[in-house]
């Protein structure tokens, strides 16, 4: 096999392999950055939860303020009624009375009403906090294990870098150039076997005696097709098993 084609086969594997790493490299960050918006997502929903709480509280607080003023009320009001003079005085006594204890009882089946909807607000809270804390650990170790495999990817894209650039040093500047070309317009497959009588890539049947010149490895050539860079292996014969070979006898 000619030392060009012998190169740009392993100048493909590695090319290959550059472009996987490279898009591993690539997703990474975006897997990170998906896991920390739903973790952001998840803490969003558990701050909503805590301004519910917080604004049930107030409002208890209000309701609980309110019943403590109209008792106030109430209490003045008795104390008026006693010096009431008339009839319709006691009985305008009376009426504010009523309306007041209307006003408590209105208040207190509103706090009723906030004790109802916070039970449930801070039983999802408790269980909200547990699962977030162990929803960040899970992120946070991934995101560690994300860091230590781009970089183990790095080195790696490094060291091939390096064996690229070593084994385009010992191409000719014209297969090389055609190696490139062909790989941008093929999807990265710029060379291929042939093998019964075919391209390996675009499977198109090769001449016979295009064939043969292929397999005399003389010159780089091209499939008259697809035109990409073709070589030839020539298949590997294995020696057939001896058919007398002595019997094995058993004691």
């Amino acid at each position: 096999m000619l030392p060009d084609v012998n190169s740009a086969i392993h100048l493909q594997e590695l090319d290959n392999r550059i472009r996987d790493l490279q898009q591993e490299v690539s997703a990474l960050p975006k897997h990170i950055a998906a896991i920390e918006r739903t973790l952001e997502s998840h803490v969003r929903k558990l701050d909503a939860d805590h301004a519910a709480i917080a604004a049930n509280q107030r409002e208890r607080k209000t309701r609980e303020g309110e019943i403590q003023v109209q008792e106030q009320k109430i209490s003045k009001l008795k104390d008026q009624m006693m010096s009431a003079k008339t009839n319709e005085q006691y009985r305008a006594f009376q009426h504010e009375i009523e309306y007041c204890q209307k006003e408590i009882r209105k208040a207190e089946d509103r706090i009723l009403d906030l004790m109802a909807e916070s039970e449930p607000l801070d039983q999802n809270v408790k269980v909200a906090e547990g699962a977030l804390k162990e929803e960040k650990q899970r992120v946070d170790a991934e995101k560690k294990v994300t860091r230590e495999r781009t970089a183990v990817d790095e080195k790696e894209l490094a060291h091939l870098r390096s064996q690229r650039e070593a084994i385009v040093g010992a191409m000719s500047a014209e297969v090389y150039s055609a190696y490139q070309r062909i790989r941008a317009k093929r999807h990265g497959l710029a060379i291929a076997e042939a093998s019964d009588g075919r391209c390996g890539a675009c499977n198109i049947a090769i001449r016979p005696q295009f064939f043969q010149e292929l397999r005399a490895g003389d010159v780089v050539m091209y499939c008259e097709s697809c035109g990409r860079i073709l070589f030839y292996n020539p298949p590997v014969l294995v020696e057939p098993e001896l058919a007398d070979l002595p019997n094995r006898t058993t004691s």
